[in-house]
C-alpha cells in the first residue's frame, strides 16, 4: 500500500520561484500547490487542507506576517515556514512569535527548503508526515492529531491552538493523570514560560470548550495533588 504524499502549499508572488519550488518539491515526493497571495491561499485551503505552508513574507497587499497572524487567530495550526528577503532579525522574531514554525532567508537553495520541510514534518509526527491520520476516541470525543480537530458525538469543537494542544496532550494519555509540568512540556514545549496558574486557566477554558461541567467535570477531571486527567466520562 503506497503512502500518501505530504501536501505542501507554497504562497509566493514570484511566478518563477513558485514554478521552481512546485517542480523541485514534487520531484522529492510532495504534493504541491503554489499560489500568489493570501486570498488564493484561503481558496486552496478550503478545497483541501495542507500539511505545511511555505509562506513568503514580502507579499503585495496582505503580507506574510498579516496572513500568519490571521491564520493563528482563526485557530489554524498548520505548520508554516516563512520565507523572507529581509535581513532584519526583528522580522524573524516577530514571525516566530506569531506562530511560524521555521524561517528561511532568500536567496536559499531549494534543497535546504526540502530539508526544512522534512524536518518539520518529522517533528509533527510520522503519521501526519505520511498523510495518515492519527485519531484517538475517548468517550464521546474523537481527536484527530493529524488535522488538529476534535469532535464531541460528531459535532465539531471550536478550540484555539493552545486548547487543542492541551486536549491532545491529555488525549495521548487517557485515564492517566498528568502533572501541570507534564502538560506544559507536552502541550507547549519544555521551554515555554508558563505558570501552573496559567495551565489551570487553560484547563478551565478547555472544559468550557468541550462542554464539560466546571463544577462537577465528567471528562477533564482534577486529581488533587497531581494534576489533570482526561476520561471517557464513566464513574471509574
Amino acid at each position: 500500500m503506497s503512502e500518501k504524499p505530504a501536501r505542501i502549499l507554497v504562497v509566493d508572488d514570484d511566478p518563477e520561484l513558485r514554478s521552481l519550488l512546485q517542480r523541485f518539491l514534487a520531484e522529492h515526493g510532495y504534493a504541491v500547490r503554489a499560489v500568489e497571495h493570501g486570498r488564493a491561499m484561503d481558496s486552496a485551503l478550503q478545497r483541501e487542507p495542507a500539511d505545511a505552508i511555505v509562506l513568503d513574507l514580502m507579499l503585495p497587499g496582505e503580507d506574510g506576517l498579516a496572513i500568519l497572524r490571521r491564520l493563528r487567530a482563526s485557530g489554524e495550526t498548520v505548520p508554516v515556514i516563512m520565507l523572507t528577503a529581509r535581513g532584519d532579525p526583528v522580522d524573524r522574531v516577530l514571525g516566530l512569535e506569531l506562530g511560524a514554525d521555521d524561517y528561511l532567508g532568500k536567496p536559499f537553495l531549494p534543497r535546504e527548503l526540502v530539508a526544512r520541510i522534512a524536518a518539520l514534518l518529522r517533528r509533527i509526527g510520522p503519521e501526519r508526515a505520511m498523510g495518515q491520520d492519527e485519531i484517538a476516541r475517548i468517550g464521546p470525543f474523537t481527536i484527530n492529531f493529524s488535522t488538529f480537530t476534535a469532535t464531541r458525538e460528531g459535532e465539531a469543537l471550536t478550540l484555539s491552538s493552545r486548547e487543542f494542544a492541551l486536549f491532545a496532550a491529555l488525549a495521548r494519555s487517557p485515564g492517566r493523570p498528568l502533572s501541570r509540568a507534564q502538560l506544559i512540556d507536552r502541550a507547549l514545549g519544555r521551554d515555554a514560560e508558563v505558570t501552573d496558574r496559567a495551565i489551570d486557566v487553560q484547563v478551565a477554558r478547555l472544559r468550557k470548550a468541550i462542554g464539560d461541567d466546571a463544577a462537577d467535570p465528567r471528562f477533564l477531571r482534577t486529581v488533587w495533588g497531581v494534576g489533570y486527567v482526561l476520561t471517557g466520562g464513566g464513574d471509574g
